[in-house]
């Protein structure tokens, strides 16, 4: 139990995710890093290392549930370290690779299951479990995350890959997790509050007696249309994120004639205006209609796909190459809209379905972002390769994202009592 001139303990967990997921997922988005040096020390093209992400991203799919069912039977604790170590033991063991199919197995698959474990899953499970007020603000410090791990462990592995090679860059990020990062987490980590002597923060002690009144109809959740409403959006989300943008941004940049300094500079101003956006997002979860949060972000995000539409014709490229400036109006807007819409999409969930498997359903809705992410990485490499420019997929994105809006003005209201504390 917390006294009053102590924080609360769900701060402490909230902390430690966050750090798990910056590690975690930071060395996920490492990948762009390492597919230039492994195409040179294996003796293959791009389109070869380009279908390790996809592989990665599909089993990274496929565990999402699996890693929800998982976190309900053995808690968030023993998922969250464990897939750590899987992760470091992963990328430790890449050192000794030497042909690239070993690279597929290593990072396309044992990798890619430790980062379904170390994931938003998890860390959702984790803040939806401890927090029952300021939640949304909470998730939104998770999300960030995310951005966090894409700003330091992307350019300090650029960095070190520069300066040691990838081989030595590899066993420093391995060890990094197995040493430090795991071993933090199996200490501060918590699965439950009440297990643990302690209460979930802003818990009122009627709460039980709460969802006991609640009808529980957990088989009817999948056939819910809150529930495919919640689920399409989000996998437009990853389609239109981590998978084309994340993915295709650098090529995009750089087929229009921007230097790499220029390029990478937008990317990490890209990556700072999405641990902004997240954090404001969570900050707005608990302050208004998520359902309308949804709406306004899914548009707002298909308006500044828009402008690259424009950008990547012929007339407006000139006027794009020449300034380069707007390359990072698009990074700050894009940025902003980037992963924000994870905390409201969560928060509408664990309202809809409170008093159910929050695990599972988190992992079904966590598999089409990266569903989507699978698909919005592939499909525009093969329209590039067939027209040579972006255009079609940038106008895909488009389409998609304004299906996403229209579907998430159409989910209901909240029915259940809703918790608009003050931050």
């Amino acid at each position: 139990m917390r006294t009053r001139h102590h924080i609360h303990y769900a701060w402490i967990i909230l902390a430690v995710t966050f750090i798990g997921i910056l590690a975690a997922q930071g060395v996920r988005y490492t990948y762009g890093a390492f597919m230039e040096p492994w195409e040179t020390t294996f003796s293959t093209n791009r389109a070869t290392t380009s279908a390790i992400s996809f592989i990665s991203f599909i089993v990274f799919a496929i565990f999402q549930p699996i890693v929800g069912k998982m976190i309900d039977q053995y808690g968030i604790k023993r998922v969250f370290y464990m897939s750590t170590l899987i992760i470091g033991f992963a990328v430790l063991l890449s050192f000794f690779a030497t042909e690239l199919w070993q690279m597929f197995i290593l990072y396309g698959i044992v990798a890619s299951i430790g980062f379904g474990g170390a994931s938003g899953v998890t860390a959702t499970v984790a803040v939806t479990t401890w927090f029952q007020k300021k939640r949304g603000l909470a998730l939104g410090i998770n999300e960030a995350g995310f951005g966090a791990g894409q700003m330091i462990i992307v350019p300090s592995s650029l960095l070190l890959i520069d300066a040691v090679g990838w081989r030595w860059t590899v066993c420093i990020i391995g060890l990094f997790l197995i040493c430090i990062v795991s071993p933090l987490l199996a200490w501060l980590l918590k699965s439950d509050p009440f297990k643990a002597g302690m209460e979930p923060f802003g818990y009122e002690k009627n709460q039980e007696e709460k969802q006991e009144e609640k009808p529980v109809v957990q088989a009817k959740s999948k056939a819910d249309r809150r529930f495919w409403f919640l689920l399409i959006p989000f996998a437009i989300c990853g389609f239109t994120t981590t998978g084309l943008m994340d993915t295709h941004l650098i090529p995009f940049a750089q087929a229009c004639g921007f230097s790499a300094p220029v390029t990478s500079a937008a990317v990490s101003t890209l990556a700072a205006f999405n641990v902004i956006g997240t954090l404001v997002s969570g900050i707005l979860a608990d302050r208004f209609n998520n359902k309308n949060i949804l709406v306004v972000l899914y548009f707002t995000r298909a308006i500044t796909v828009a402008f690259l539409v424009f950008a990547a014709s012929g007339s407006g490229l000139v006027l794009f190459i020449e300034y380069p400036i707007l390359l990072f109006i698009f990074a700050i807007s894009f940025g902003l809209v980037d992963f924000a819409t994870v905390a409201p999409t969560v928060k509408l969930l664990s309202e809809y379905f409170e008093g159910q498997s929050v695990g599972l359903l988190s992992g079904w809705l966590f598999m089409s972002h990266q569903l989507g992410s699978a698909l919005g990485s592939y499909i525009p490499g093969i329209l590039f390769d067939q027209t040579g420019n972006y255009q079609q997929s940038f106008i895909m994105a488009v389409v998609l994202l304004a299906i996403a809006g229209v579907l998430s003005a159409r989910l209901p209201q909240v029915t259940a009592k809703r918790d608009y504390q003050k931050i």
